[in-house]
């Protein structure tokens, strides 16, 4: 975890968006309908979601993977954030898990 006094800092990540036919991306299950471009930072934005934990903040993991999500409508990025917490998940769940307080898509990852 980050705590107050802390400096927070820019990461490099990684999150898995949904693909839209329509060629944009989004997030897959909090605010589903922002369409995120790349280059644009975002600030995060609270949202509570009905049969979600409330986790404020961008989800990014440490590593491209997340063996517990389908793939089906789904592309990952190379993103960066500014750190807010560190969040420690089994690996069947993609391992460390990061929340962030913006976040950037420099570049969508191959399919």
């Amino acid at each position: 975890m980050v705590f107050g006094n802390q400096r927070r800092m820019n990461m490099i990540g990684y999150k898995l968006f949904h693909h839209r036919k329509d060629g944009t991306i989004g997030p897959l299950f909090i605010n589903r309908t922002q369409r995120i471009r790349i280059g644009i930072e975002y600030p995060y934005k609270k949202y509570l979601t009905k049969g979600f934990k409330f986790r404020p903040g961008w989800h990014v993991c440490k590593q491209p993977s997340a063996p517990h999500l389908s793939m089906k409508n789904r592309v990952w990025a190379k993103v960066e954030f500014t750190l807010m917490e560190v969040l420690e998940r089994p690996e069947t769940q993609g391992g460390t898990w990061y929340l962030g307080s913006t976040l950037k898509v420099l570049e969508l990852m191959e399919e």
